[in-house]
């Protein structure tokens, strides 16, 4: 029997490790589904209907209104911020403040398990708030096209990729000092600002457009843009976009699994 088990754990072990933050961010769901609902709702009635009224007077953006406009980019910042909340405190919680990760190591569970596992559990968190945020936008008529539905795939893949990174990046953290402030005011707000979420990126200055071309937020709004309205994008565009987040989650996971199976095995 325990040899059957150690087999399932070995095979599954990812899923077990998901299984226990998904257990865990239930205790908060009330918490989590409150603001999936609350900040596209609050986002909605001040920027895109306030201010988007204004500029529908003006024939909107891209030919549609500025509601449908800032819909994709809405949905895709969600994704992002969500999965990269969700994996930074785990990753802290689980080699610093509780050391939950080294007591997880000492069973048959691998370091690439565990990493891949927090990465799992916060995909499943982005999936709920998605389909939340995306129900609120098409409630307050943002989603005008029969095929708005793909931005939630858009937005789910722009999630994936930042949670990867992050995964990475927290994995190397041993202090946590100006670590949560550094990513809040130098990562997270540029790139919300700076991605073209409100805008068209092109009307920014050329040297501003540079942080937008970095960014995960832009080619997922270009793609959830694409995939909701009538939106120009070539192929060679709609292949970079794809390859820029697919790349940046393979990266993150796979850089993320050497620094967990390093920090681990100190």
């Amino acid at each position: 029997m325990m040899s059957a088990n150690i087999r399932k754990v070995s095979r599954f072990g990812s899923f077990h490790v998901a299984e226990a933050r998904i257990r865990n961010m239930l205790k908060w769901a009330g918490i989590i589904l409150f603001a999936a609902v609350i900040n596209p709702t609050l986002y909605l009635v001040s920027i895109g209907i306030g201010v988007g009224s204004l500029i529908d007077a003006n024939n909107g953006v891209n030919g549609v209104s500025y509601l449908t406009f800032l819909a994709p980019a809405l949905l895709a910042s969600a994704a992002i911020q969500g999965s990269s909340d969700e994996v930074i405190f785990p990753v802290m919680d689980g080699f610093k403040w509780n050391r939950t990760f080294f007591g997880m190591r000492s069973t048959p569970l691998t370091a690439r398990q565990i990493s891949l596992g927090i990465f799992l559990a916060a995909m499943a968190r982005a999936i709920v708030s998605i389909v939340i945020y995306w129900i609120v936008l098409y409630l307050f008529g943002a989603l005008e096209s029969d095929t708005a539905w793909l931005a939630m795939p858009a937005a789910l893949l722009a999630g994936a990729s930042m949670a990867a990174v992050m995964l990475a990046l927290a994995a190397k953290i041993e202090n946590e000092n100006f670590f949560f402030t550094l990513v809040g005011r130098f990562i997270m707000i540029p790139m919300f600002l700076f991605s073209g979420t409100f805008y068209p990126l092109t009307q920014m200055p050329i040297f501003l457009q540079f942080f937008g071309w970095i960014s995960p937020l832009w080619h997922a709004t270009e793609l959830g843009r694409y995939l909701t309205y009538d939106y120009p994008l070539s192929g060679l565009q709609l292949f970079t976009h794809l390859g820029v987040l697919s790349t940046m989650v393979a990266v993150g996971l796979f850089l993320s699994a050497r620094v967990f199976a390093k920090r681990l095995e100190k």
